[in-house]
């Protein structure tokens, strides 16, 4: 079991908030942290991995990792940290980017194996694609076989296509390793595949933590479909009213009524919802 207790003071765009966390994981759960920006996210994986300070009560297993009296150090808390911009070694091959966190050569090998990078082991990270450069970094962090996998938003630069594919591989690297792994995520439908829970931050508290099953999908009344999205657009066509909604990286056309219009603005956002959807899945 992990146990923490977090306080810090955050200054956000509202002005001074207080960081309160008081929160127990499982070893081996996949949790998602989910919020607006600014909420704590970050600061909260980062005070874990002792890259900020705080006033916290850090517990993993029966180790004391932070307390009044006790505070690890980075280097020696068994943390592996991915971070958005990739943060390898420009220098180094991506073998060697490995090899530097832990000189295991059959597990750098068996690491690049699995993410299809082996035969890219002497290349190095400039000659790489964001999504390869994402693989290494995740790879480099699994290195020390870590007790706890931090994940900030790594995925979030990546096109679909390659967001899908590390999705699967990192869900394979978490299962096969049996890491705890905490990922910060805006996208319900990546938090909903990968994650079992998921905790919700709104000015730096806990206001919503459970399944994701009972968290993400949560609809008014007899709703069967509801999406958030932007309002883009408001157009007539003939006699009818069409909103250009986007959601997520898709673009929706809705046809809405004299009276609904009357209520909405250009960069609202807005949810889209029926009671009467027969939908129909092809591949």
């Amino acid at each position: 079991m992990i146990d923490f207790k977090i306080e810090k003071k955050l200054h956000g765009t509202q002005g001074v908030m207080n960081l309160n966390i008081d929160l127990q994981i499982k070893e081996g759960e996949f949790v998602a942290l989910s919020g607006k920006s600014g909420s704590g996210k970050t600061t909260l994986l980062r005070i874990l991995a002792g890259l900020e300070k705080a006033d916290a009560t850090i517990k993993v297993g029966k180790k004391i990792w932070q307390d009044t009296k006790i505070n690890l150090a980075v280097q020696k808390r068994e943390i592996g940290f991915v971070f958005q911009d990739y943060a390898l070694f420009e220098n180094m091959s991506v073998e060697k980017n490995l090899l530097f966190v832990n000189n295991d050569k059959d597990l750098a090998k068996h690491l690049l194996k699995m993410t299809d990078l082996y035969e890219l082991k002497s290349r190095y990270p400039n000659t790489l694609s964001g999504g390869q450069k994402q693989r290494v970094s995740i790879c480099r962090a699994l290195m020390k076989r870590p007790k706890i996998l931090l994940l900030d938003e790594p995925l979030s630069a990546l096109d679909t296509s390659m967001r899908t594919k590390l999705q699967n591989e990192i869900i394979s690297l978490h299962k096969e390793f049996k890491t705890t792994t905490i990922m910060v995520s805006h996208d319900p439908s990546e938090i909903y595949k990968m994650a079992s829970r998921v905790i919700v931050l709104e000015d730096a508290k806990i206001i919503n933590d459970g399944l994701c099953k009972d968290v993400l999908l949560k609809t008014q009344g007899s709703q069967k479909f509801s999406f958030e999205g932007e309002l883009l657009e408001l157009k007539k066509v003939d006699v009818i009213y069409i909103a250009i909604v986007a959601i997520g990286q898709q673009l929706v056309e809705v046809v809405v009524s004299q009276n609904e219009i009357k209520g909405l603005e250009i960069g609202q956002k807005v949810r889209l919802s029926t009671k009467a959807f027969n939908p129909i899945i092809s591949t």
